[in-house]
Formats: C-alpha cells, sequence, structure tokens
C-alpha cells in the first residue's frame, strides 16, 4: 500500500493516521518544501525555503491605513489654505514645533512673530490673540499630521523589513515612499516660506499668499504618496488572496491569463490609465485654482461673464507676461492668471467627468463587461457615482463663492475620485511572480483528507 495515497482510502486508526501525515511531508512535502515556500507560509502548514517571500495581509492594511492618514492630511491641509491659516506659524521647527505655546508668554512671543509678517500687515492687522490661537491650530495640526504620517509609516517598514515580510519588490518602493514623506516636510516649509518674504510689501497689488508653483507641488507629491500607499496596498492584499485561494479580480474562477490577454481588456485598461493621469491632472490644476483664489471669479456656470469662453484679453493678459519680448505670455497666463486657471480647471474637470461617463458605458456593452472581473466592474461604477458628486461639489463651491466646507469636500472628492480610479487598475494588474510561485506551490500540493 502507498503511503501516500489519500488517507481515507487507508483506512486507520487515527493513532496511525497521525504517523502516515508524518511521513507524508517528510518525502513528498519535503522536495516541495525547499523549492516552493517561503519563512512566512504558515497558512500553508509546510516549513521555511528559498521561495520569494510574499508579504502578508498585514503589510496591505498598514499601507492602506497609512494611505487614509495621507488623505486625512491631503483635506486637512485643504482646510488649512480654505481658512487662511498657513501663514501662521513663521518657523519650521521638526522636532521642538511638536508642542504648541503652553503659557501666555509663549502665545504673545508668538503671535509677535505673526505680527512680523505681510499677512498680518495687510489683511490681518486687526485679529486678536483669540482669533490668532484658532488659525495656528488649524496649521499646527496640519504639521503634526504630518509627522504621524512619518511615525506610523517608518517604524512598522522597519519592523516588517527586519522580520523579512516584504515582497522582494517592495523594499526598494517603500524606502522611496518614506524619503518622499521626508521631503513633503521639507517641501511644505518652502512653501510657507514663499508666503512669508518681505518683498511682497513692495509689490502693488500683491497679496500675502504662498506661491500656486509651491502649492500645486505640495499638493501633487501629496497625491503620488498617496496613490503609491493606496496601490501597493490593495496589490498586497489581492497576491495574498490569489497566492491562498486563486481568487483574482474579485472572483475564484476568472482567469487572469486569458482575461489580460484579452485585446478588449488591454484597451480597456490603457483607457483607465489614461483617465487615472487626467483624474490627477484636474486635481492638479484645483491647486492652482486655490493658490490664486481664482475660484472667487466668474460664480457662474457654464458661463463666464455671460459667455463659455471669456474675452481673449482676460485668458491671456499682456500684463502677466515679463519677457521683454513676451514671449512667456501663454504659459505665464495658464499658470498665473486667475481667469486662464479656472477656466482651465473648469476645462479639466468637465473633459475629467465626459470621460469618466464613457468609460462607465464602455464597461457595462456585454462585450466588455464580460471579461472584465467582478473588482474592476464594482470600481469603475465607483468612478461613475463619484464623478458625478464631485460635479456637484465643484458646482457648489463655485456658485456659493468657495464656502469652507464644501470646498474641502470637493477636495476631499477629487481624492475619492482618484481612489476609485487606481483601485480599478489594481483590479486589473496580474499577480505579482511571488504570488504566482506560491499559487502554483500550493496548486501541486496534493489534497488529504483526515
Amino acid at each position: 500500500m502507498n503511503p501516500l495515497d489519500p488517507l481515507p482510502r487507508l483506512r486507520l486508526p487515527p493513532w496511525r493516521c497521525n504517523s502516515v501525515i508524518a511521513f507524508h511531508k517528510s518525502t513528498k512535502f519535503a522536495e516541495l518544501g525547499p523549492r516552493f515556500f517561503s519563512s512566512n507560509s504558515v497558512g500553508l502548514g509546510v516549513g521555511a525555503s528559498s521561495l520569494p517571500v510574499l508579504a502578508p495581509p498585514a503589510v496591505g492594511r498598514w499601507l492602506l491605513v497609512s494611505s487614509a492618514l495621507v488623505f486625512a492630511v491631503i483635506v486637512v491641509g485643504g482646510v488649512t489654505r480654505l481658512t487662511e491659516s498657513g501663514l501662521s506659524i513663521t518657523e519650521w521647527r521638526p522636532v521642538t514645533g511638536v508642542l504648541p505655546p503652553r503659557t501666555a508668554e509663549d502665545w504673545n512671543a508668538e503671535f509677535d512673530k505673526y505680527k512680523s509678517t505681510p499677512e498680518f500687515k495687510l489683511m490681518n492687522h486687526s485679529i486678536s490673540l483669540d482669533e490668532f490661537k484658532n488659525i495656528f491650530y488649524m496649521e499646527w495640526g496640519h504639521r503634526i499630521l504630518g509627522r504621524l504620517i512619518g511615525i506610523t509609516f517608518i517604524a512598522p517598514l522597519a519592523y516588517f523589513a527586519l522580520r523579512k515580510k516584504l515582497s522582494p519588490s517592495m523594499p526598494a518602493k517603500l524606502s522611496g515612499m518614506a524619503i518622499l514623506i521626508g521631503f513633503q516636510g521639507v517641501l511644505g516649509w518652502y512653501m510657507v516660506k514663499s508666503g512669508l518674504e518681505d518683498s511682497i510689501m513692495d509689490t502693488p497689488g500683491a497679496v500675502p499668499r504662498v506661491s500656486q508653483y509651491r502649492l500645486a507641488a505640495h499638493l501633487g507629491t501629496a497625491l503620488v504618496l498617496y496613490g503609491g500607499m493606496l496601490a501597493t496596498g490593495l496589490a498586497v492584499i489581492q497576491d495574498w488572496r490569489y497566492a491562498r485561494s486563486g481568487a483574482w479580480g474579485g472572483s475564484k474562477t476568472v482567469s487572469w491569463e486569458s482575461v489580460l490577454s484579452n485585446p478588449v481588456i488591454r484597451s480597456f485598461t490603457r483607457k483607465s490609465r489614461t483617465l487615472t493621469a487626467l483624474v490627477f491632472l484636474t486635481a492638479l490644476s484645483g491647486a492652482f485654482v486655490a493658490g490664486l483664489d481664482a475660484g472667487l471669479l466668474y460664480n457662474e456656470f457654464p458661463l463666464m461673464g455671460g459667455r463659455i469662453v471669456p474675452p481673449m484679453d482676460e485668458l491671456f493678459s499682456a500684463a502677466y507676461a515679463k519677457a521683454a519680448d513676451r514671449s512667456d505670455i501663454w504659459w505665464r497666463n495658464i499658470f498665473e492668471n486667475p481667469t486662464a486657471v479656472q477656466f482651465d480647471h473648469r476645462l479639466l474637470a468637465m473633459t475629467t467627468y465626459m470621460s469618466t461617463c464613457l468609460l462607465y458605458l464602455h464597461s457595462r456593452r456585454n462585450a466588455v463587461r464580460s471579461l472584465l472581473p467582478p473588482a474592476a466592474r464594482r470600481s469603475i461604477t465607483a468612478a461613475f457615482l463619484m464623478a458625478n458628486v464631485q460635479v456637484i461639489l465643484g458646482l457648489a463651491t463655485l456658485l456659493y463663492l468657495v464656502p469652507v466646507p464644501v470646498a474641502a469636500a470637493h477636495q476631499a472628492g477629487s481624492v475619492a475620485l482618484l481612489s476609485t480610479m487606481i483601485s480599478t487598475l489594481v483590479a486589473l494588474r496580474r499577480p505579482s511572480m511571488a504570488a504566482q510561485l506560491w499559487r502554483k506551490a500550493k496548486a501541486s500540493m496534493p489534497q488529504t483528507s483526515h
């Protein structure tokens, strides 16, 4: 009798079954172990091996929590800008700045520093100490949340790296994210400095606010960091599910090889990537709108001053050109003229909305719907719904002269829409090589019962 046969056929008493199972592992599984199973393969019931490490779900959950914190800091940063609180703290102290002023003397000292800024002299010269505390705490909370993100990312990263819980490609990728977090702190202070420069006082008609270029760079970096964390976290969880159960794209019956090799799905994936880039670009253009207070112009829709397109002398005013030959009139108007900035944001927003609707309708076609995995169908549907919500929030922000709660919700909506598109792309992603090897190893294991 072959000891490797399924146990029910052996018809042995329980105490003998245990010995047969042990022998079974020591022969057949011992041959598979060194080649197929890694040290974190506890769930597979085998020993350590040279298989590539497959990151466990805990790594994915940690990255999703980190991305949620970045989502929160983006929203808080938007509120900080909308409430004009960002220039209330005039120094960057990464360590000692963790604690806010505690005594009356500390508060007065901080207030005196603010009184020397162009913002106080030109706009807030009549605010009280209590009013200063309100804007101070808003900016302080934004900075503290940024520090919290650094701690909650770096410490677990070191733990998972030391415990060898990261897939081969992850250490470099996650280290890049850690560097990006630190860079965000430096970039944030670089942005704030632009609104504290004394030269603002010497510029006729100048408004004390941060550079729209630096604001866009700060937001864009945060969106890249958020997208990287979210996509990597979702991919880790998806890979684990595939390795364990063969589930891909939200279904155990879908073959990723046949789906991703289909020309229809390849075309759909390319369109999804293009739309994701468009969503990102539209969100980035919103930073220029916020940086120039362009949302306070032309508070009507779809017209601007009674016209679909404002007069050309407003869109491309020679007043914004700084070169002697006016060769910079085009790009300076695009990025520095509030009228052009608002028009561009409208154009991008409507293009994004129509593209999302078209991609959703395309996904509903039988030829596409029958091939898309369930997770991708759910994600593109969520993108369509979020795009409609985002349009409503954008219109409300414009028509009601940028109320803080609605404008903050509009910025959060842009990140939510980006999230749905990232989720769509992850759902159409092939399993990692480590996950494929794990899946093959598990599929090759004989199924025993006892």
